[in-house]
């Protein structure tokens, strides 16, 4: 229980942040923001009706559709995420006669920051502010595309209306906001502690191998390759790194086999020993599974 409302505060934070931002940043200086709070955006510009307000109300018919087409659990907390952020943003109206900067692509840049800061929270602890997201869930569940397709290509939409109303300028810096905003929702969703995966393959991959154990202090697995026109039977080094240590192994392979091939990719999010878990933590682990087995 403690758990659950731990999660639901932790998400009430995040939406506060995202409608802090839109306020604070982007209605001062009529800029837009994706999804269904785009559009109320714009109706706000044109008409005056309160942003968070027309969230909601445009909200509920996907709320309907979401329960009948996607399942009551996400339904619940689809309803959360919406309720609060709707609230929020009509809450925070006030900081809109508080601008923090004067210049409107300072102003895109620092709304698509913390909007996506305030989205990827959401998203992290596996919640929604609906709009486009449901849209996008739908279409993915009955006709198997892309969720993020999706949301670009209806993203897209809004765009040229902003740039049909308010002019190319606006749609170029809400361009920008949003492109902002999608990367820090990655980055929070995934951790901006990326690691970097290493494949290695030399002739000496044994050397190679225990020198990264020795002078990098990474644990290295072999997997077992076979070259396609000669069908010799090579190991293959696999190794999970610092974006600090990089650095290290390239000169290492290079030292003892400068003719190896050397892959190198990012890994979003690693979990085990020696990143997420220290060595002490996985023995007491391993220590209460065995006792629970003896028992």
């Amino acid at each position: 229980m403690q758990s659950k409302v731990t999660r639901y505060l932790i998400l009430t934070f995040a939406c506060l942040i995202s409608a802090s931002a839109i306020n604070l940043f982007l209605v001062p200086h009529q800029l837009l923001s994706g999804g269904i709070g785009g559009i109320a955006i714009i109706l706000y510009y044109l008409f005056g009706l309160p942003i968070g307000t027309m969230t909601l109300i445009m909200n509920i018919p996907l709320l309907f559709a979401a329960y009948r087409l996607l399942g009551k659990p996400y339904t619940m907390d689809v309803i959360f995420g919406t309720v609060v952020f709707s609230v929020a943003i009509d809450a925070m109206m006030f900081l809109q006669n508080f601008p923090i900067v004067d210049d409107s692509l300072l102003a895109a840049i620092y709304g698509g920051v913390f909007t996506g800061i305030g989205y990827g929270i959401v998203f992290r602890f596996n919640g929604s502010t609906g709009g486009f997201d449901i849209v996008a869930a739908i279409v993915k569940k009955y006709y198997a595309l892309n969720m993020g397709a999706v949301n670009f290509s209806l993203n897209c939409i809004i765009m040229l209306v902003a740039a049909g109303f308010f002019g190319p300028k606006l749609a170029m810096l809400t361009l920008i906001s949003m492109f902002v905003a999608a990367k820090l929702t990655d980055k929070v969703v995934a951790g901006f502690n990326n690691k970097k995966t290493v494949m290695i393959i030399s002739s000496k991959s044994e050397k190679i191998a225990d020198e990264i154990i020795k002078e990098v202090g990474r644990g290295v697995t072999f997997l077992k390759g076979e070259g396609a026109f000669t069908h010799q039977h090579k190991d293959i080094i696999f190794v999970v790194v610092n974006l600090t240590q990089i650095g290290k192994i390239k000169l290492l392979v290079d030292l003892l086999d400068p003719m190896a091939f050397m892959i190198v990719q990012d890994a979003n999010e690693v979990m085990g020993r020696g990143f997420t878990l220290p060595g002490t933590q996985i023995e007491e682990m391993i220590k209460l599974k065995n006792s629970a087995v003896r028992k």
